[in-house]
């Protein structure tokens, strides 16, 4: 079992900018590496959930690159990054002038993650590792990127988010054409062309869009 993830990822990955924003940095594991090549049963074994806190996935570069360019979203808030990730937009919208950003996520080593690359922009970003769907913090911004990758977990986080959305909170998820994005609930904020990793994604390039819901 991996006794230190952060000593494991600081081994696994590089400091790379993201692409689509390079005002950020990240450790992301290579295309190439043994760690995006192991199977689950192998994961499983050494202690490792699959490692989507080692690549920044096209709805979070979206979402990020959005929060960048129109940072009234969360200047001056109390930010949730939901499924957080790398904490990719986490640190974007700290960048952004976020009064402050909580990363959520159920993995320690998202957890992990999150805490070295925050460090690493020069950010602070409160880690949480829970699972909070359904709870609502009193935040004045929900940010969620790549959610809607499985039905069971699109349905449940999609009720919470229109339940927050609801309530007053701004609402912004990150989404590069999923299976599971109820676009008819939704309407389109922007749209982008972000370079993705073709190991993971079955393209170089992925439109992805940010998305609220749609106002009763």
């Amino acid at each position: 079992m991996i006794a230190d993830p952060v000593a494991f990822i600081l081994a696994e990955t590089r400091l790379r900018p993201v692409p689509h924003a390079p005002e950020i940095m990240l450790h992301v594991a290579d295309e190439a590496t043994e760690l995006w090549q192991k199977t689950e049963e192998e994961l499983g074994e050494i202690g490792l959930p699959p490692p989507f806190w080692a690549f920044a996935w096209a709805g979070g570069q979206a979402l990020a690159r959005y929060i960048l360019d129109q940072p009234e979203t969360v200047r001056g808030r109390r930010v949730l990054d939901f499924a957080s990730g790398s904490g990719l937009v986490a640190i974007a919208a700290m960048k952004a002038g976020a009064a402050e950003v909580t990363a959520c996520d159920i993995d320690p080593f998202a957890v992990a993650a999150i805490g070295v690359n925050a460090q690493a922009n020069g950010v602070a970003v409160t880690p949480l590792a829970a699972d909070i769907v359904g709870q609502d913090g009193g935040w004045d911004t929900v940010l969620a990127g790549d959610i809607c990758y499985e039905q069971d977990l699109a349905a449940r986080v999609i009720e919470w988010l229109l339940a927050l959305s609801n309530r007053g909170a701004t609402v912004l998820i990150g989404d590069p054409g999923r299976s599971y994005l109820p676009k008819d609930r939704l309407e389109n904020l922007a749209a982008f062309e972000v370079p993705v990793t073709r190991t993971l994604e079955d393209s170089d390039i992925k439109k992805s869009s940010v998305w609220r819901f749609r106002q009763p």
